[in-house]
């Protein structure tokens, strides 16, 4: 089940995700055919209808070959309720998927792949929100990539709303929040700052592959540099 899991991280699958919003359910008396302990649910047909509700057909997504999820109650009659990221979907178990008994160690080790590619998914997202103000104009004090933007104001807007993640205005003020990192530690989303001395007079996105998005220069716009154009004095993570 982990390398099931492992190869599913790796695709990037969205509806066979275990992502752990609360801790696990006891599955002790509450359905026909388990005991106490915790139940994974892996998908054995081609694909399958997840439902919204048990009574209807309404579908919530369709699960491929080898997701898994986290099962919340046996439902008996051939149904389980499951764990959809961060809600609950209806799985009809009987000819498409296969339930078992998870060990402690082994929950653990899924639920913190799941954590780590939800926050890597979340990373690309806000990177691709980004990206695709490339070209833009660069306006100094200008707050919103569609009309002009500076380089802290191109920042603000995209970590606010890619990510819902409020940011001061000034890139030396935003210098100042979220966690440093070092630059073998940094990841997509991350914010690199730039300045001479002592002073950050710049800010750019991290977007991987060595590179960066940055609202520059008014000859420029907005463009993507290789991260290390300049020498950053401070990288951030502000994703978490």
């Amino acid at each position: 089940m982990k390398k099931i899991w492992k190869d599913l991280l790796k695709t990037g699958a969205v509806c066979g995700m275990l992502l752990m919003m609360s801790p696990f359910t006891s599955m002790a008396s509450i359905g026909p055919g388990f005991t106490e302990g915790t139940y994974i649910a892996t998908v054995t047909a081609e694909s399958v209808n997840i439902n919204k509700s048990r009574d209807s057909e309404e579908v919530l997504c369709t699960a491929g070959v080898g997701s898994t999820y986290e099962v919340l109650e046996d439902l008996g009659n051939g149904w389980v309720k499951i764990a959809v990221n961060d809600t609950e979907g209806y799985l009809p178990v009987t000819g498409n998927a296969l339930v078992e008994q998870s060990g402690t160690e082994e929950m653990a080790e899924i639920k913190e792949e799941a954590a780590a590619a939800s926050e890597s998914s979340k990373r690309q997202q806000v990177v691709d929100f980004a990206l695709q103000f490339v070209g833009g104009r660069y306006r100094y004090g200008g707050s919103d990539p569609n009309t002009g933007v500076d380089c802290s104001g191109f920042t603000r807007y995209v970590l606010q709303n890619g990510a819902g993640i409020p940011m001061s205005r000034s890139s030396a003020t935003q210098a100042a929040q979220g966690t440093a990192v070092s630059a073998d530690q940094m990841q997509p989303g991350d914010l690199l700052f730039y300045g001479s001395k002592s002073r950050i007079n710049h800010v750019a996105m991290y977007i991987g592959s060595g590179q960066v998005v940055h609202a520059s220069t008014e000859s420029t716009g907005i463009k993507v540099s290789p991260w290390n154009y300049r020498t950053p004095v401070k990288i951030v993570n502000v994703l978490g």
